[in-house]
């Protein structure tokens, strides 16, 4: 078979299948997963919808519904980045938030849900089911305070009536309420500021009384330097959780309800948790057979395997998957959303006897031929202090293009969010959009970053703005070396924390050409003093305690030295964020203006902190390619309206 001839173009100028209207119109984001019986039923969020998320059922004869009709959108703000919007009930239907007015509603037969919960300004997540005495337990935040001084609590909601009545309180935050079979303890994760759960976080468990209260409880793991992870009991009643005391997070149970008794089950330097960002994560369960069924990430990638937790013995199960997300279990089978390095993320079903596996529903309907899609290469580099840092390479790939003889690439460096957070070699069709048109990526697990144990995490504590700043350099530096990219010719950009280091690597280094801050932060004194609880102490860790450290946030937040800024930037912003007001965004261009250099801003309405919307996501991949078109000077081949960028010349 004859190879195609490939024509040489312009990088960045390359003609791409992978366009805009692919990644907004045939792409979905998948959420999460519960089990009821042989039964899956999944949220998926839908672009095409205006970012509308439903709940989709999949019957155990493999038929498809979905669960909450138009306008009903399945989505809890509680801590603002939601998760655990919904349960499933025992004999059928399901309970959810709904998002435009934060209340439960309970799916019913006549196909239209039925409003339970009726108090204003409540947010619920977390739920789970009391069977025995009709209700559910659920984290409820209350913000008739105010979104700053919200109310965390751990409440039963009575099925019947939609009473509300608070179970535990007394701390900042509470999460994953745990019911045993018998139905005699609950177990929950409960943290205070200043601590993020994955600095700190305990385990408490409460007798729950004849009359459904809580009785003596107590706590059983956990602490200031500890970070508890997803409480669960195993079919024959034991506690079972996951613990970095040992500096990574592994599985643990309880042997007889007393601190004392908390026994490791197979340690290893791998995560079998995660930074716990939304409710509702999972990343084990338990089989038929009472065999532990987890996910881990080791050097990156996720793992699959089973445990025993009687005989010790531990299994890795072969799958193709780097990537494994909300991971469920059923008695001979678990689901979970999976991608491979080439293949987008889809809810998987695995028959845990024969290992086949099962794709039930892909995040893309898109189909594009293997020739033009880029694999991640895994990197590991040197970086500040003698230590190393880790980050996935992607190398411009197009069937019909190549570049110009004697020319390299040029290089889009990228900073994932969290900054507590983790990017991994999993298909995305959004890099995919870059690559195919003749950019390389560099997508960075700066030093701060999930899934190399405590340690690696701890690297940003007092240093974010400066180790996720030198590590994307580096990751360059080490590109650079391999003769891979061009440096005359490197990019930076990243979402929400990503967009923070964004605009500190143009503010501080004089490395970057260019800079796209997808709702980023350049004032980090505003963000202190202007964002949602959850996150409103989450600095004192990254910078320092505010205000006795008001000096360094000065000196970190880039708004403040815009006078050393020398390369072209662009933002994008929503208009309803929360998480980082827009604010920051306009404060930021303003200064860029003033100082005459090339500056775009596009302001989404009804966007909040990441977008949702197909015509949101397809105006900013144009805007963002045409804005480089501009920096880089080449001329896309795609036809895109032109964003107003002042001070071009």
């Amino acid at each position: 078979m004859t190879t195609p001839t490939k024509t040489p173009a312009p990088f960045g100028s390359w003609r791409s299948p992978v366009n805009a209207e692919l990644i907004a119109g045939a792409t979905i984001r998948l959420g999460q997963l519960a089990l009821r019986g042989d039964e899956i039923v999944w949220s998926e969020g839908r672009p095409q919808e205006q970012g509308r998320n439903v709940l989709v059922q999949r019957r155990a004869d493999g038929a498809l519904a979905d669960l909450n009709p138009a306008p009903f959108n399945v989505r809890t703000r509680a801590h603002e980045y939601g998760g655990g919007a919904f349960v499933l009930l025992p004999e059928g239907g399901a309970v959810f938030s709904h998002y435009d007015d934060q209340q439960l509603y309970r799916t019913g037969a006549s196909g239209v849900p039925q409003q339970l919960t009726h108090e204003a300004d409540q947010r619920y997540a977390d739920a789970l089911v009391d069977g025995s005495r009709k209700r559910l337990i659920a984290v409820r935040e209350d913000h008739r305070v105010g979104a700053a001084d919200a109310v965390a609590t751990l409440v039963a909601i009575a099925l019947d009536t939609g009473a509300v009545e608070v179970l535990a309180h007394g701390h900042d935050f509470f999460a994953s309420p745990a019911l045993s079979p018998d139905g005699r303890k609950l177990a929950w994760i409960s943290w205070d500021h200043p601590n993020m759960p994955w600095d700190g976080s305990e385990l408490w468990l409460a007798e729950v009384a004849a009359d459904g209260s809580l009785a003596a409880p107590r706590r059983i793991a956990g602490g200031p330097s500890e970070s508890i992870f997803q409480p669960q009991w195993s079919p024959r009643g034991e506690l079972h959780f996951v613990s970095d005391r040992s500096g990574w997070w592994n599985l643990y149970r309880l042997r007889d309800n007393t601190s004392q008794a908390v026994q490791p089950l197979h340690p290893m330097a791998a995560e079998f948790g995660e930074p716990q960002w939304a409710f509702g994560m999972s990343r084990y369960g338990f089989d038929g057979g009472g065999r532990i069924v987890c996910t881990f990430s080791l050097d990156g990638a996720s793992r699959l395997a089973t445990l025993d937790p009687e005989s010790g013995t531990f299994t890795m199960l072969a799958t193709p998957f780097c990537s494994i997300d909300s991971l469920r279990v059923g008695a001979d089978f678990a689901v979970f959303v999976g991608a491979t390095p080439t293949q987008a993320s889809a809810v998987v079903r695995l028959d845990l006897r024969t290992l086949a596996h099962e794709l039930l529903r892909s995040s893309s309907t898109a189909s594009v031929d293997a020739a033009f899609l880029s694999i991640a290469e895994a990197i590991t580099y040197p970086t500040e202090g003698g230590l190393e840092a880790h980050a996935f390479f992607y190398p411009p790939t197009n069937r019909d293009a190549c570049g110009p003889d004697g020319e390299l690439p040029p290089l889009i460096v990228i900073s994932h969010g969290g900054p507590t957070g983790a990017t991994d070699a999993a298909f995305k069709w959004s890099y995919q959009f870059w690559t195919s048109r003749g950019f390389a990526v560099v997508d960075v697990n700066y030093g701060g970053s999930a899934g190399y144990g405590r340690a690696y995490r701890a690297r940003l504590d007092g240093q974010w703005g400066v180790v996720d700043v030198d590590d994307s350099v580096n990751a360059v530096r080490h590109l650079i070396t391999r003769g891979a990219v061009d440096g005359a010719r490197v990019a930076i950009r990243g979402g929400s924390a990503g967009g923070y280091t964004t605009l500190c690597a143009l503010a501080f280094r004089s490395f970057f050409k260019a800079g796209a801050s997808h709702y980023g932060i350049g004032d980090l004194e505003a963000l202190v003093t202007d964002t949602h609880k959850f996150e409103s102490r989450y600095l004192d860790r990254l910078i320092g305690p505010y205000p006795q450290a008001r000096a360094l946030y000065v000196e970190r937040s880039p708004i403040h030295h815009t006078a050393r800024l020398a390369s072209p930037l662009i933002l994008f912003q929503g208009a309803e964020d929360k998480a980082v007001p827009p604010a920051q965004a306009q404060a930021m261009f303003d200064a860029v203006n003033a100082k005459g250099l090339p500056v775009a801003y596009l302001l989404f309405e009804g966007e909040q902190h990441g977008f949702r919307r197909a015509d949101t996501i397809k105006r900013v991949f144009e805007a963002e390619l045409y804005f480089y078109g501009k920096v880089f000077g080449f001329a896309p081949a795609d036809t895109i309206e032109p964003v107003d960028i002042r001070n071009l010349r």
